[in-house]
């Protein structure tokens, strides 16, 4: 599956992605989802995906009455797999839940992990989205072939960077684009930052010379006319942003990401069945519905079992893409 000031930067998170407070639609006490001392853990710095997203559910859960006080916090490192662990060290706690996504996935591979997703307790997939191509606003590329053009003629002289560990979306994105113009992509000269919010200064300091991550992490700097925006990584363009996607622009690319939120092992049934059914509260809430319209996010919602299965096949994805790859 994170530069500014971190104190600027967890501000913008909070006060601006996280949508217009809307009018309270439920109670928590009537559907069972309230979980007092509810603790949401970010395995990544402020300002990326993962916080980004666990703070916009905690505020919306809170703001539709589902649950009270939801406290999230960041533990970041080695790419999620610090967070990851003390998840799995927390076994049988109900009162604590991970934000993730395919970031992780990547991580537990690259880093070699002790721990994976299949030691935790799935209880959600949230959403999809599609990463974005972006450049600082001086930056002298103006589309997506001006990029390409360049990337080609020397592509360890153009750094880009993403905002996940090698294995990650924000790697494998740019790995895809570099074959699909015919660069091999080991010739690729990618620097990994601990999410999106920590690439965002190294993008417009002009520090990489390109820059791949989630769209709703970059939504406001592009709309303010900070980072320019080249292409977009999935099948269809992103409403409201002026970009084509890559495969309209001449490059076979069709990528996007994923999040979720996973619990520790050893919870009971009860523990399991009222996490679940706070996500469930949560996707049907109108406050959920805003967010995900105001952070481009794309519904896909997946509980339980059903989400279990799709992480075990999402490993098995991963290793197949880097080993296609030559990764």
């Amino acid at each position: 599956m994170c530069l500014r000031t971190p104190l600027a930067l967890l501000g913008a998170a909070v006060l601006v992605l996280v949508g217009p407070p809307l009018l309270t639609t439920g109670s928590g006490t009537e559907t069972g989802t309230q979980i007092p001392g509810l603790r949401l853990m970010v395995p990544n710095t402020p300002g990326g995906g993962y916080d980004i997203t666990a703070r916009t559910a905690a505020k919306n859960a809170e703001d539709a009455g589902l649950t009270h006080t939801i406290e999230v916090f960041n533990l970041p490192g080695a790419g999620g797999t610090v967070g990851l662990s003390r998840l799995v060290s927390e076994r049988g706690n109900g009162k604590l839940a991970m934000s993730m996504g395919l970031g992780i996935v990547g991580a537990v591979r690259s880093n070699d992990a002790p721990k994976t997703l299949a030691d935790t307790t799935p209880v959600a997939r949230l959403t999809e989205e599609q990463d974005v191509v972006v450049v600082a606003e001086d930056s002298p590329y103006r589309t997506v072939d001006d990029l390409i053009g360049a990337w080609k003629e020397d592509p360890g002289k153009l750094p880009v960077g993403g905002g996940s560990p090698p294995g990650g979306p924000d790697h494998i994105a740019p790995m895809l684009m570099a074959r699909a113009a015919g660069i091999a992509p080991k010739q690729v000269n990618y620097i990994p930052f601990d999410g999106g919010g920590e690439l965002l200064a190294s993008i417009l300091g002009n520090k990489v010379a390109f820059g791949v991550s989630g769209v709703g992490e970059y939504l406001d700097q592009i709309r303010a006319g900070e980072l320019r925006l080249l292409a977009v990584t999935g099948p269809e363009r992103v409403p409201g942003l002026d970009a084509p996607t890559l495969r309209e622009a001449g490059y076979d690319v069709n990528f996007t990401n994923w999040r979720g939120i996973v619990a520790p092992p050893g919870l009971t049934g009860t523990e399991r069945d009222k996490l679940v059914s706070l996500a469930e509260e949560l996707h049907d809430s109108e406050e959920w519905r805003a967010s995900m319209k105001h952070n481009g996010w794309d519904d896909a919602f997946l509980t339980g079992e059903e989400f279990g299965d799709f992480l075990d096949a999402e490993d098995k994805r991963v290793v197949s893409v880097l080993k296609e790859l030559g990764l």
